[in-house]
């Protein structure tokens, strides 16, 4: 997806924004569609072989979602390149971001861009599953899972286990965030993996016990222990 994304760049001309900004986000639109629905079939997929796993008696249909409304991906990637447009420098209004060479606004835009992209073809397959859980009967509840390059934020999330029900609708994500959806079923006992139950350590021993400071003591003390790549 990232790669099509890079390809639909040559659409905008800088020169004539008002009429190529339009015409790029009908074109990433499609290319949400495409690949959202991919996402949702995927995790179909992946939900149907978790419940498969779990030795689930009775059969039960996954129902796939709806893409994201016209108007959430049109707002979405018109934020996504909302530096593109001309600015007065003395506005004081104008920021530094907007005032930067137009190549480097481009480059900023398509990053931008690629992880709105990302984000609404991910929330997908997440709500597929999440979907899956709330109308299957034999689904107790769900846990979220995060990748070991991820933020502070979705690590601590992760370590809560399968406490979301069948009832929950939130799943807080970023834009660029790779955290999954885990199905837990009649009979199973949820474990943490390896490395959540280390951020849950973590978390137990620097951040819990300071109220209203603890996600930045979490980020500090998974930094500190290796835990947050590239800090």
């Amino acid at each position: 997806m990232a790669r099509d994304m890079r390809s639909l760049r040559r659409i905008i001309i800088p020169s004539r924004l008002e009429t190529t900004v339009p015409d790029w986000i009908t074109a990433v639109r499609a290319l949400v569609d495409q690949y959202g629905a991919a996402s949702s079939a995927l995790s179909a997929d992946y939900y149907e072989s978790e419940r498969a796993a779990a030795r689930v008696t009775g059969s039960f249909t996954v129902p796939l979602v709806d893409p994201p409304p016209e108007e959430q991906v049109e707002n979405s990637l018109r934020w996504a390149t909302k530096d593109l447009w001309p600015r007065d420098p003395e506005d004081p209004a104008t920021t530094e971001a907007q005032l930067q060479p137009m190549d480097v606004r481009l480059a900023q835009a398509e990053k931008k861009a690629e992880a709105v992209a990302q984000k609404l073809v991910a929330d997908q397959g997440r709500s597929t599953v999440r979907g899956a859980v709330r109308s299957d009967r034999q689904a107790t509840a769900w846990a979220r899972s995060a990748a070991l390059g991820a933020c502070a934020f979705c690590k601590l999330l992760a370590t809560r286990g399968a406490v979301y029900k069948q009832d929950t609708t939130d799943f807080p994500a970023h834009d660029g965030c790779n955290c999954g959806v885990v199905p837990v079923f009649k009979g199973q006992r949820f474990e943490l993996s390896d490395h959540t139950r280390e951020w849950e350590r973590l978390y137990r021993e620097f951040a819990a016990p300071h109220s209203g400071d603890q996600l930045r003591r979490f980020r500090l003390a998974l930094a500190e222990h290796g835990h947050l790549p590239g800090l």
